[in-house]
């Protein structure tokens, strides 16, 4: 852990189904690609969007994300 406050994306792309409820609760960190499947623009969470990132990464059935210390 870094300690700098930071939270970070991570992906575990081949459990990801493409339910899309993380982009339909945090579209500002999670983007679907045109099959569906989930990416981010950046792996850093944007300050401000962390409690929205990690309810966007908890809701996943498949729980393909996770937002963890960067």
């Amino acid at each position: 852990m870094s300690g700098n406050g930071k939270l970070k994306v991570v992906i575990n792309k081949p459990a990801c189904c493409g339910y899309g409820v993380c982009a339909e609760i945090c579209p500002e960190v999670y983007k679907l690609d045109e099959h569906g499947i989930v990416y981010v623009d950046d792996e850093i969470v944007p300050e401000g969007l962390e409690d929205k990132a990690r309810e966007g990464a908890d809701a996943c059935p498949q729980s393909a994300l996770a937002v963890v210390d960067a």
